[in-house]
């Protein structure tokens, strides 16, 4: 198969697991409280942009049955806000659930809301780890032609994604997980500093479902707490 027929093939695939997955979505009367029992290390899962948390439902069963209290922000609702804004009212919620040892699972633009919870708003280190499945750690050139604000905002050349990049501190404590090519992010997702894992397909979406991406949350969630570090000063940086 060439390569254009392959990445076609990706691409498509990709965009029908997503649409599948919005409309399961919307069609599901599942609520969150369902998932807040078990004995594990506490996970806090934040969607990508326009995405509920239901959208994620697939990894959050899967981490509710191996034992572990998975918690969703939906005051985030489809994930519009700012970078900023959406990672206060994760650190929030940490304060608020007096979470500790918690590892973050996140998807796409979720992953920069946990590293800015993680190098800003977490002085306490309620975050002792976070998974992020194809984030735009470095942005995406496509977000600056886009007419939402909300996507401009993940370009490579935005105050918060230049601060986001320029923050390595605490990559050691984040592990990136993403295809061989990903529609939405071709700068990729490798993140310097952090764990990187290359799936062997392609996708922005479907690689929720990889076997590899689930096995990688199951064992960051089972690893045991890791050393604290030097508590990160919180970041000036935009509020927009």
């Amino acid at each position: 198969m060439s390569s254009v027929l392959r990445l076609a093939g990706w691409w498509a695939r990709d965009y029908a697991y997503a649409a599948g997955r919005q409309l399961r979505s919307a069609l599901s009367r599942v609520g969150p409280e369902e998932f807040l029992s078990g004995a594990g290390r506490p996970v806090v899962v934040i969607p990508g942009i326009f995405e509920d948390w239901r959208f994620m439902l697939p990894l959050i069963r899967e981490l509710h049955g191996a034992g572990h209290p998975v918690h969703v922000v939906t005051v985030l609702q489809r994930n519009r806000l700012a970078v900023p804004k959406a990672a206060a009212l994760i650190a929030g919620y940490l304060g608020d659930r007096d979470l500790r040892d918690t590892l973050i699972v996140a998807h796409s633009k979720g992953g920069l809301i946990g590293k800015y919870v993680m190098m800003s708003l977490d002085p306490e280190q309620r975050v002792t780890r976070m998974v992020a499945v194809g984030s735009p750690f470095s942005g995406s050139r496509y977000a600056g032609y886009m007419l939402l604000p909300s996507l401009r905002a993940l370009s490579p050349r935005s105050a918060v994604t230049v601060q986001l990049s320029r923050e390595q501190r605490v990559n050691e404590r984040i592990t990136s997980v993403y295809g061989l090519f990903d529609p939405h992010i071709p700068e990729g997702s490798v993140l310097p500093g952090a764990r990187n894992v290359l799936l062997d397909t392609g996708g922005h979406f479907r690689i929720l479902a990889h076997e590899v991406t689930i096995r990688t949350v199951l064992a960051e969630a089972a690893a045991p707490p890791a050393p604290r570090v030097a508590a990160t000063p919180k970041a000036r940086g935009p509020e927009g």
